[in-house]
């Protein structure tokens, strides 16, 4: 007895070794593995040392062992791999956690970087014109009556960027819950399309729409589905040179509702399609000074709307420019009350 303790630990911590550089190679890999790994090591370990303890040699005592080692096998490597696979689930759940928080960040950093220098210059152009007007220095009829248009533009500019801040936070609040109706889907575009047809005459852009009165019923909310159209509306008429079009068309795929807008911006680049709904993303073209661009949250305001009304929101080039699909699920439209004669 005394000689084979010296015995069955000489072969044991050679494969207890073994089974410790294999899993500090596998500490970066697969988790399942490393704890499967870890279960056998101990198992395989006592396996070889009973086996050297006896001499190599069948006996009734290797037989129970072996039976043994065999049934903790059987209970502990299962449930060692469902482990890994569990603790493996949730590394990757925590680094993806993670990656959105980075993400989240790093857009909360940049709206409010570019959404400083958005407000600060109208705030500039405001103050300095008011200053002018008190001053005298501006006191002409026609240069007074100029400088006050120009004064009420810049007020409409920073009153829309503040509503899109706050439609922002609305649409991407927790909280939000919308009462979903059945809406013509016709209709809701009918009346985003009155609502933009003044900017749209003015950039020279034609909107037309392919039989509105034709479209499937979804369901929605008014207010926010006509503001989700408005804005892919507005973006596609403000990205589409004079002299184009914006065509509006919608259809039915099993039990969904799509409406489509295609514009005539040119296309965006592959690299940008993936940040395209980013908050206070607008691409390099939409940063040139002058340009009448938004605060850059109608894309990301439209894509939260339609999430909270269990829709999607995707983009593609299509043709001369982009196309904007918005999917919805279908709903029956409502029926009219009775009337009793």
């Amino acid at each position: 007895m005394a000689r084979a303790l010296p015995a069955a630990l000489l072969f044991a911590l050679p494969v207890t070794a073994l089974g410790g550089v294999l899993l500090h190679r596998m500490r970066r890999r697969s988790v399942t593995a490393a704890m499967t790994t870890l279960a056998l090591v101990p198992l395989v370990a006592a396996l070889v040392g009973v086996v050297a303890v006896s001499g190599f040699m069948y006996t009734p005592q290797l037989a129970g062992t072996v039976a043994v080692v065999a049934v903790v096998a059987v209970v502990t490597v299962p449930v060692a791999a469902l482990l890994g696979r569990g603790f493996a689930r949730d590394a990757l759940w925590q680094r993806e956690a993670r990656e959105a928080e980075r993400r989240a960040e790093a857009a909360r950093r940049e709206l409010v970087g570019w959404m400083s220098h958005d407000l600060r210059s109208p705030m500039a152009g405001i103050r300095g014109m008011v200053d002018a007007l008190a001053d005298g220095v501006v006191h002409r009829p026609d240069e007074v009556a100029d400088y006050l248009a120009r004064v009420r533009r810049e007020t409409i500019r920073l009153a829309a960027m503040v509503d899109d801040l706050f439609q922002l936070s609305r649409a991407t609040s927790a909280a939000l819950r919308l009462d979903l109706v059945p809406l013509a889907l016709g209709e809701v575009v009918s009346d985003a399309v009155a609502a933009e047809a003044a900017a749209a005459s003015a950039a020279g852009v034609e909107v037309v729409a392919d039989e509105p009165e034709r479209w499937p019923t979804v369901g929605g909310s008014d207010t926010e589905l006509t503001r989700v159209v408005r804005n892919l509306l507005s973006n596609a008429v403000r990205h589409t040179p004079a002299g184009a079009r914006v065509a509006l068309s919608a259809g039915t795929t099993g039990t969904e509702a799509w409406l489509r807008v295609d514009d005539a911006c040119g296309g965006i680049p592959e690299a940008d399609l993936d940040r395209i709904f980013d908050v206070g993303y607008r691409g390099a073209a939409a940063r040139t000074p002058g340009t009448d661009s938004g605060a850059g949250l109608g894309l990301a305001i439209a894509r939260a709307l339609t999430e909270a009304h269990g829709g999607r929101l995707s983009v593609v080039n299509s043709g001369p420019g982009c196309r904007f699909e918005l999917t919805l699920l279908l709903r029956r439209p409502a029926r009219a009350p009775s009337r009793t004669p």
